[in-house]
């Protein structure tokens, strides 16, 4: 065994964040007699963002073989199939971002590209007609995938969507059960190493010393540890995302929970709604450019489908990454590595993905410069893909009722989402970029969602027999149409399978 390897590692900060690196650190690296310290305050309040998830989120979940039915009750999680974007493209325009596959490749042909050029002859139906996630949406409709690979049951893609605050209490007593000490407290000062900079030690308000060989910082935007202690530097998006304050209530549940989050655009941001087993999880980012605070109060409470249940919180960010996610013997995860709008649910997933790119780099107590090196091109490349992804919604819009959606439609974009959406103006074609968190059919769902349309097919769908095409896309749709109405009510699923909270 490597003499120098990590003996002990200290979290600072609890919070979602906090308890997901506590719990994936202390089932995978426990074997190696790693000693896990999580450090928080209980005066110190916790943002709770990542309700909504994205489906690597059971990959997480299962990972730490924690049973998926008992997280599903613990913290009152629903189901998720995708995303409505409502009034996005213009008022009164809504579409969707399903999950998982639609349609299947013909003789090498892309899906898109074939449904494209039927579609350009009128002789098939709307792109999510082929979607089973898009349909079941529609009827609020979920089950399970099935062990039947020629159905389309099979493919059933999901997330959930869940109150994070208790995701982070099932967490905690997972990784304390695996031995991970929790600290009550406030971190006071931290002491680095004169002769490399390292990270040292905290001194917490008790007058405690916390020793360790290596440092996660989960304190927030504040970046305890990041940025006040290494002085890492932050690289400010506002210029692409110009939204920067959300604020956030809890409301009564008005109905049978629907699978999947809707997010409404409004005069000067957009809105989440998000159904969990308990409540329904509400939410309205804005740019306070065009909107002050009393009137996106205003907004949110308007908006909202229930009577509100709790106070709604302010929350202030800037969106944007550390220039360095790992620095020295400290790594950032969640809100003190970055912030990106939940927009597209990415939050928690880039915690996991923080995670587990960490363990295939784990280092030793000497944090060599390459390895830390390797992380944060991975990250930057993963944080600058997610930022195009939602970009795209706010330029890519024909609304022109606001002065906020005006200022967005002429926002700079990066040359990499102006490639992208010039590639798939000429021939509709996405070509993905290695480890990309979102796949071809999310491209094409938002960019057709938002009225890029192509000017040319695809020359490789010409390959294709027309009237086989027709016949193929006509049998597809009314199969996915049979499947999708097969399935139980969301509602009813989760109740029948016992998976409500008691």
């Amino acid at each position: 065994m490597n003499p120098d390897r990590l003996r002990s590692l200290a979290i600072v900060g609890g919070g979602t964040a906090g308890w997901m690196a506590a719990a994936s650190l202390a089932h995978f690296l426990r074997p190696l007699g790693l000693s896990i310290r999580l450090i928080e305050s209980d005066a110190i309040g916790t943002v709770g963002v990542g309700e909504a998830t994205i489906p690597p989120i059971l990959n997480f979940i299962r990972s730490l073989g924690i049973n998926e039915d008992e997280i599903i009750r613990a913290s009152r999680a629903t189901f998720k199939l995708g995303i409505e974007f409502r009034d996005w493209t213009r008022l009164g325009h809504s579409y969707l971002h399903p999950f998982g596959a639609t349609g299947f490749d013909m003789e090498g042909v892309p899906f898109y590209s074939t449904w494209l050029k039927a579609h350009r002859q009128g002789s098939v139906e709307a792109l999510d007609d082929y979607s089973l996630m898009a349909q079941a949406i529609r009827q609020g409709r979920f089950m399970r995938p099935i062990a039947a690979r020629t159905s389309p049951l099979h493919g059933i893609t999901y997330a959930l969507h869940f109150d994070a605050t208790l995701f982070a209490r099932y967490l905690r007593a997972y990784a304390e059960a695996r031995g991970v000490i929790r600290s009550e407290g406030r971190v006071e000062r931290v002491t680095l190493k004169p002769e490399n900079g390292f990270i040292d030690s905290l001194t917490l308000a008790s007058g405690e010393t916390v020793s360790a060989d290596f440092f996660i910082d989960c304190s927030g935007f504040r970046g305890l540890l990041i940025e006040e202690a290494l002085h890492t530097g932050y690289e400010d998006w506002t210029n692409w995302l110009p939204c920067d304050r959300a604020i956030a209530v809890q409301s009564e549940s008005a109905g049978p929970p629907a699978p999947h989050t809707l997010a409404t655009a409004r005069e000067a941001g957009w809105q989440w709604r998000i159904p969990l087993q308990h409540r329904t999880g509400n939410g309205y980012v804005y740019c306070s450019g065009f909107s002050d605070d009393e009137a996106a109060h205003a907004r949110l409470m308007a908006g909202l489908d229930g009577k509100a249940s709790a106070e709604p919180r302010p929350l202030r960010f800037t969106t944007g990454r550390r220039r360095q996610s790992w620095n020295r013997n400290c790594l950032s995860l969640g809100l003190a590595s970055g912030f990106l709008e939940p927009l597209e649910s990415t939050s928690l997933h880039l915690v996991h993905r923080g995670l587990a790119v960490f363990l295939q780099l784990l280092p030793d107590r000497h944090c060599a410069a390459a390895n830390t090196a390797r992380y944060n091109r991975i990250f930057a490349s993963e944080y600058e893909r997610i930022r195009d992804f939602l970009l795209l919604h706010y330029t890519q819009t024909e609304r022109d009722d606001s002065d906020f959606w005006r200022y967005c439609r002429a926002l700079p974009k990066p040359d990499s989402l102006s490639e992208r959406i010039e590639l798939f103006r000429a021939y509709g074609r996405i070509q993905p970029e290695d480890n990309e968190l979102f796949p071809v059919q999310s491209w094409q769902y938002v960019m057709a969602g938002q009225g890029i349309m192509p000017a040319q097919t695809d020359p490789m769908a010409d390959r294709l027999d027309p009237g086989h095409v027709s016949q193929v896309l006509d049998e597809l749709r009314t199969v996915i149409g049979q499947c999708a109405g097969a399935m139980p009510l969301h509602g009813d699923f989760l109740k029948h399978n016992k998976l409500l909270y008691a």
